[in-house]
């Protein structure tokens, strides 16, 4: 048996016989073992002469089986040729005998027809006969059961009295058109009645009837006019018409042959009469009186009506339904879209104004008109140029005239306008009418409201000689510069999809551009001046609190203070500018600013300390002073600030440094590139510069 493996066998055999191994103890015996192996090889021998005999004659019987099959298929091959054979000759009668029966149909046709028509022709003349006596006899015409039957021939009689001549004639026709208004009329009462029941196949049938009478426009006109019987009972008209489109989508193909034709003659009848009544009442209501009603239902109206147009585009209606749904929206709303953006924008004008006036009023403000024309624009420039106020200052009390409040009112009447424009626009005119919205968002919001706070911010800042002025620009920057952004957003999210492939974006982002560069000369005049302002409050503190003998103390052995009482207010006053400007600017212009005012204090530090004669003690008064404002100059966080003020602080050096090292000091790493009359002029504010020792070393 498979799997054999000889040596396995050998070992199972060895096993089995005894003395053929050391099992259980027992003796190896080499005698037993062959004399086994003997046997077993003998009887090996005669199993396989037994099965070898028995394969023979499994082979012959074989080979026997093979022949007598072989001579069955033989005879089996003769008996089908001579099948086909047979069926061949079938074929052949069957196909002769088929062409005879073709060839007799024809002719019973050839002769049939002619009867038929024969036949029917003498019908219809024996009808026309009865119309001729005046007396309809025929079953046909009095059962009211066959009135399909009745149609079908006063249809054909009606044509046939078409091709009579009137004069001899006139009389019958007048009959046959008599009784085919009387059929036609029954069938669509039929009908009428049938769809009343819901008998959908009576319906078909009459519908298929009246499909060759003239009347079959009126059995369409009756089912629609039946359709919408109680299908509007609800406030949404849309939903309504949507609901009663999709049942009918569904029944009208069961009824007429021309489905689509029937759904899109229904939809035009929802769109011209339902829907442009509604729409008509609910605009003209508002449309003189109200404009912001008016516009939020006119829009609300347009985009219901396209959503149920798109719900529509799923039905047959034809070949080019987006046109005809084009063409029918376009029925209803053309009186309106005509001159929607003039609306848009008379709306959006006096809306804007209303919110601006209503602010200026909350505020007990009356509006400065911002002049105009040649001396305006004189002053402005001058202003630019010499960056001094040429007007009288106001005291705007703090207030900024900015709101955001305001501007957040008016973007958002600016946005629904885009939205509206985008909906209601015509493609084409889409660009140019987002233009004049923008337009409009620009004149109130940059020019009415920023460009006035502006102004009246630049003509609150006080000149820079004022004491204890209070300096509200800063917060005018911060609140522009916060209505910038949301302003740019707007611009970005709802202006730019509307003109992205127009024209009409050079000329917007044109426009934004001047704006917005108007704004920042006006910004950058109302900062200079601020600062200008700041150093002028620092020179009354310093002018105020700074003593001559502060830096030449009567009592050289008795100086307890570190620094003094001026320098400790101006660094006060300094850190405050400095939190101000942070909070109210972002990104660059920060630094921008803050190096600006760094360099202006520097300046003023360096002058101011030029003004004194210093003893030893008073130079180390000064050096500290001077170390007290490199400390607040740290908080600008401006390289060249630090810078300005570490220079200021080694020329303080000087008036300490004792006369012997002067040389050494002028020459040191920050000191040994600025130029000589600097250093003299540090020199000579000494007490001891006179003696000649000192010029002497600095000769």
């Amino acid at each position: 048996q498979e799997p054999f493996v000889a040596d396995e066998y050998i070992e199972r055999l060895a096993w089995r016989t005894p003395g053929g191994g050391s099992r259980g103890g027992e003796a190896f015996d080499p005698k037993r073992l062959l004399e086994e192996f003997v046997n077993h090889i003998q009887e090996l021998q005669v199993m396989d002469e037994r099965i070898q005999r028995k394969v023979e004659k499994l082979e012959q019987q074989c080979q026997k089986e093979a022949k007598e099959f072989a001579k069955k298929v033989q005879e089996l091959q003769k008996s089908n040729q001579v099948a086909f054979q047979h069926f061949q000759e079938l074929d052949e009668h069957i196909s002769y005998v088929a062409t005879k029966v073709c060839h007799l149909g024809d002719q019973l046709e050839g002769v049939n027809t002619p009867r038929q028509r024969a036949v029917e022709a003498q019908k219809l003349m024996k009808y026309f006969n009865e119309f001729l006596d005046g007396e309809l006899k025929s079953d046909v015409f009095t059962n009211s059961e066959k009135i399909k039957e009745a149609a079908d021939i006063i249809q054909k009689l009606h044509l046939i009295a078409q091709e009579l001549p009137f004069d001899r004639f006139s009389e019958v026709k007048s009959k046959i058109a008599s009784k085919y208004h009387d059929l036609e009329c029954q069938l669509i009462q039929e009908f009428t009645s049938a769809q009343r029941r819901g008998e959908i196949s009576r319906m078909r049938e009459v519908a298929a009837v009246l499909l060759h009478f003239k009347g079959y426009s009126h059995c369409v006109d009756v089912y629609i006019k039946q359709c919408q019987e109680g299908a509007f009972l609800r406030n949404d008209v849309f939903e309504d018409a949507a609901i009663l489109c999709q049942r009918v989508n569904k029944q009208v193909g069961e009824i007429f042959s021309n489905p689509e034709t029937v759904l899109a003659k229904l939809i035009q009848n929802i769109f011209e009469v339902k829907l442009q009544g509604y729409v008509k009442d609910q605009l003209e209501e508002h449309r003189k009186s109200d404009a912001e009603q008016y516009l939020k239902n006119l829009y609300d109206l347009y985009t219901r009506t396209t959503n149920l147009s798109s719900k529509l585009m799923e039905f047959n209606l034809g070949t080019d339904k987006q046109t005809f749904l084009s063409k029918l929206i376009k029925s209803i709303f053309i009186s309106y879209l005509e001159n929607y953006i003039e609306v848009e924008i008379g709306y959006l004008k006096s809306r804007s104004a209303m919110i601006l006036q209503r602010y200026y009023d909350s505020k007990n403000h009356q509006k400065r008109s911002i002049g105009t024309g040649g001396i305006h624009d004189l002053k402005e420039t001058l202003g630019q140029r010499t960056n001094l106020p040429l007007g009288p200052s106001i005291d705007t009390r703090g207030e900024t005239f900015l709101s955001q409040e305001v501007v957040v009112n008016l973007l958002q009447e600016t946005k629904q306008a885009f939205e509206r424009c985008h909906r209601l626009s015509d493609p084409s005119d889409l660009p140019k009418n987002a233009f004049r919205i923008f337009s409009m968002l620009v004149e109130f919001l940059c020019t009415e409201h920023i460009d006035y706070a502006l102004e009246t911010g630049l003509a609150g800042i006080p000149s820079s000689d004022s004491k204890n002025a209070n300096l509200y620009f800063l917060d005018v920057v911060h609140q522009a510069n916060t209505i910038f952004h949301l302003f740019d957003k707007q611009f970005n999210d709802h202006l730019m999809p509307l003109i992205s492939s127009s024209p009409k974006l050079s000329e917007c982002l044109q426009k934004k551009k001047d704006i917005i560069e108007q704004m920042e000369v006006k910004l950058d005049m109302g900062i200079d001046r601020t600062l200008n302002c700041m150093i002028g409050q620092m020179k009354h503190i310093l002018a105020a609190e700074q003593k001559k003998t502060d830096f030449k103390p009567e009592d050289e052995n008795n100086v307890l203070i570190q620094y003094t009482n001026a320098c400790v207010k101006v660094c006060g006053y300094v850190r405050k500018q400095v939190e101000k400007i942070r909070n109210s600017m972002d990104g660059k212009n920060v630094d921008t600013v803050l190096m600006e005012l760094g360099v202006r204090f520097h300046r003023l530090i360096y002058e101011h300390l030029q003004q004194y004669s210093y003893s030893c003690m008073g130079g180390m008064l000064a050096i500290c002073d001077v170390a007290e404002y490199r400390k607040c100059a740290k908080d600008f966080k401006i390289a060249l600030v630090l810078q300005l003020f570490d220079t200021l602080h080694a020329l303080c050096n000087l008036l300490v440094v004792a006369p012997d090292n002067l040389k050494q000091v002028c020459s040191g790493e920050q000191l040994a590139n600025l130029d000589k009359n600097i250093l003299h002029s540090f020199v000579q504010l000494r007490v001891d510069y006179r003696s000649a020792r000192l010029a002497r070393h600095f000769s």
